[in-house]
């Protein structure tokens, strides 16, 4: 391999569309970082680095809007309650975070994205021409057919109503720009509707549903939002473990001291009751 061919490979082994650097340059998707400063905030940044090109002022403040809705629902949130324990154990932020970002999965953390991918599939059903009545039940009944139990974005453990899912879609039903599908919200309403049809009371819309409503308003694909989700909830992630780092508290456990956990398994036996074996 000659020089030149050398200098390539090892210029393309990392190749990448998001930044240019040389010394003295740093671009983005060719930018300049000294352009961007003071002119561009950080939800314009993240749409910049995941998406190409700077958004309209409608995608930056819905962006804005639906990354603050889900920042932190308090230590009773299996994420939250992580960072505060890891911080307990003389570990530094980045690690009670890590630690605490590591367990948003499928159940905890991946619902909007399951939302954006159901919702997708209605939008693209409604394009093809069925009407959203139909596109909506048919594939919730795909959903029952795989033997989700749950339809992901709806119903929640803890608040009867939440409070942040009808603010979301009213911001979401408010925006006027061409290139954001409002259609989502519709969607979004119909499969409340539906799923709660013959139920003594409504499985209302919790925050994933409205976010996931948002993010697929503004064209996200479905496995991107749950990173969206991680970033929103780092900030909240961040500021328990912070606060719990201010505290005294050392190795504290899941469980206050005076509380045990309830044991399941065998009653009291010795060795030699097995078998007498030594």
């Amino acid at each position: 391999m000659n020089e030149e061919n050398r200098r390539t490979a090892g210029e393309d082994w990392w190749s990448t569309d998001i930044i240019e650097m040389h010394p003295g340059i740093i671009r983005y998707h060719g930018y300049a970082i000294e352009d961007l400063i003071g002119k561009v905030g950080f939800p314009e940044m993240i749409w910049l680095m995941l998406r190409g090109d700077l958004p309209s002022a409608a995608q930056a403040s819905l962006l804005s809007t639906v990354l603050m809705s889900a920042i932190d629902h308090g230590p009773q949130a299996p994420s939250i309650a992580i960072a505060r324990i890891a911080s307990t154990c003389g570990v530094g932020i980045n690690n009670a975070m890590a630690s605490a970002a590591n367990v948003l999965g499928d159940v905890h953390g991946g619902a909007g994205e399951q939302c954006v991918a159901l919702y997708n599939a209605i939008q693209a059903r409604c394009e093809a021409g069925e009407d959203i009545t139909s596109a909506t039940h048919t594939e919730l009944a795909k959903l029952k057919e795989r033997g989700v139990r749950y339809i992901p974005g709806f119903g929640h453990r803890f608040h009867p109503k939440d409070p942040r899912a009808p603010k979301l879609m009213e911001v979401l039903r408010a925006t006027a720009d061409n290139s954001i599908n409002t259609h989502f919200a519709d969607i979004a309403e119909e499969v409340e509707r539906q799923i709660s049809q013959g139920r003594s009371r409504v499985i209302p819309m919790n925050v994933d549903g409205a976010t996931g409503a948002i993010y697929a308003a503004l064209g996200f694909p479905p496995a991107l939002c749950r990173g969206l989700f991680v970033l929103s909830r780092s900030v909240g992630i961040m500021s328990h473990a912070w606060e719990q780092m201010q505290r005294p508290e050392r190795n504290k456990g899941p469980l206050p001291r005076t509380e045990t956990w309830t044991y399941t398994g065998h009653a009291p036996r010795s060795v030699e009751q097995e078998g007498d074996q030594p």
